[in-house]
């Protein structure tokens, strides 16, 4: 199987979680490709991959720009060579798990609802089942907006994604793969 580990980060919060990802599929006994995103026209086939992983911080509702360019890219190439079909039907085998790290200092999680939803449509457009959408609180980290760690409706949220957000996430890795691979 071929599995892709897709990620922007800009403060290493995201980077946190795709390294947890890529750490669990590597237990599990599974080869992983972890890519981290730095730009909008990256060189990346996903449609070779039966499972993927993709993920970003929330910037203003919205996945990180390099992401975002990127799947906006993909959607259009994959447009031109008619890989999306009428319907969007779907691949068996394929699967994918997007995931965003958040602040959420204003409407909590609902800030972050839209960015996932955003990275879920290149492959929902491509035929892959969504086989989970994850949100994982992250801390503020440019001086700029630190003190929203401790100031917003999700409460102090200094230090995450912390140990427990992480086992969380290994959790839910193997519970996917429990479900949907074997």
């Amino acid at each position: 199987m071929n599995i892709l580990n897709l990620y922007f980060s800009s403060t290493g919060n995201t980077e946190k979680v795709a390294f947890r990802i890529q750490d669990t599929v590597r237990d599990l006994g599974h080869e992983v490709e972890t890519l981290k995103v730095t730009s909008g026209d990256m060189d990346v086939d996903v449609l070779k991959f039966d499972f993927v992983f993709v993920g970003s911080g929330v910037y203003g509702q919205l996945p990180g720009k390099p992401l975002t360019e990127l799947h906006r890219r993909l959607l259009q190439k994959y447009n031109e060579e008619g890989e999306v079909k009428p319907a969007s039907p779907r691949r068996p085998s394929a699967n994918v798990v997007v995931y965003c790290t958040y602040g959420g200092v204003h409407t909590g999680v609902n800030e972050a609802i839209p960015a996932v939803k955003f990275m879920g449509q290149l492959y929902d457009h491509l035929g892959y089942n969504i086989v989970g959408e994850w949100y994982v609180v992250g801390e503020y980290k440019t001086d700029r907006f630190r003190d929203r760690s401790i100031g917003g409706r999700l409460g102090d949220i200094r230090g995450r994604p912390n140990t427990e957000d992480l086992k969380e996430v290994a959790e839910k890795v193997k519970g996917v793969f429990k479900a949907y691979l074997f």
